[in-house]
């Protein structure tokens, strides 16, 4: 914890007993929540960014899109458009959002929708002549307006809410108490080498907080890269002189596990909207070695002066041991 972020404690303190309060107010009905009749999932996190949020709503994709007609919503962070947006063949990043639209590419069978009102976005697409079956809330799990179903909590390994604290001086959103209302917690990002015994050691902190079935995931990256024409695998890339750009809340594993000592590293904010002159510092950099970005910044960059030598690196979540539990978890609750 750095200097300054000791000297915000007051404020951690003061915004701690506002988050707590209007969480009271929602849990008493003061507040109102809003139910639906269909069910809804919600994937989300008590810190900010850098959990894993968008491949864990891809594992549920792929989960359930062969059972069920699904559709995502999502805020649309940094989307330039406002108000209810489904995806359709004239969406962008630009008026959806990387995430969403990065699932609408890669998923063209489901709805995609973007409203920071999720109330008004379920209501919406509800509304549609093909509404869907099942909702998936991506980044709600402070969004109480909603009464969803089933509440899916993520803590990244390196990054866990119980040894966190309050914003500013640390990176939890709500106190560590709001996991109480999660259904199913996946701890994510976990090391391939994780013991049992640690493994029990976190479920024993979490235990202080909630009671809900604990499981383990870890980020699996895909053996090649992909161009829109062509794919070249890991290994190449490892052993080449290449420009490696991400965009993303923690981009240390994607470097650590593309670069070399020849590689150039090139990061930028999350969610960064890549400007002209952006484009041009890159293909400066780049000269006519082979650029390489993450799934998230290759959907806002692929149409752009770039696009001839721009590859990406697609990753999934993968659950450790216990994938078949968390599927029967999650489909339980959909047949009730």
């Amino acid at each position: 914890m750095n200097l300054l972020r000791k000297i915000l404690f007051p404020f951690a303190i003061l915004y701690g007993f506002i988050t707590s309060i209007r969480n009271f107010l929602f849990d008493k009905g003061i507040l109102a929540s809003y139910s639906f009749e269909l069910p809804i999932i919600v994937v989300g996190n008590l810190s900010v960014g850098g959990t894993g949020k968008t491949p864990q709503i891809e594992y549920l994709i792929r989960l359930l899109s062969e059972r069920y007609t699904i559709a995502t919503l999502s805020r649309g962070y940094k989307r330039k458009s406002k108000g209810f947006v489904l995806a359709n063949a004239n969406a962008t990043a630009e008026t959806l959002g990387d995430e969403p639209y990065q699932f609408y590419q890669k998923f063209p069978s489901i709805q995609v929708a973007v409203d920071a009102d999720r109330k008004n976005g379920i209501e919406q697409l509800l509304a549609q002549s093909h509404p869907p079956q099942v909702i998936l809330l991506d980044d709600a799990f402070q969004h109480r307006k909603v009464k969803a179903g089933f509440y899916i909590l993520l803590t990244a390994y390196d990054d866990f809410f119980a040894d966190d604290f309050l914003l500013p001086t640390g990176n939890l959103r709500e106190s560590r108490s709001g996991a109480q209302r999660a259904d199913a917690i996946v701890v994510t990002k976990c090391p391939a080498t994780l013991s049992e015994e640690q493994k029990y050691l976190i479920k024993q902190k979490i235990k202080q907080y909630a009671k809900a079935p604990v499981y383990f995931s870890s980020i699996v990256y895909d053996d090649f890269v992909f161009s829109k024409t062509a794919s070249v695998p890991v290994t190449t890339i490892q052993q080449t002189a290449c420009v490696l750009v991400a965009g993303i809340a923690k981009p240390s594993s994607f470097f650590n596990y593309l670069k070399n000592s020849e590689s150039i590293c090139l990061t930028y904010p999350d969610h960064h909207h890549f400007t002209e002159s952006d484009i041009q510092q890159i293909k400066q950099q780049t000269g006519d070695k082979m650029l390489v970005t993450t799934e998230k910044d290759y959907v806002r960059l692929k149409d752009s002066e770039l696009k001839d030598q721009l590859y990406y690196l697609p990753i999934r979540t993968s659950f450790m041991v216990d994938s078949n539990e968390f599927d029967a978890t999650v489909l339980d609750y959909l047949k009730k």
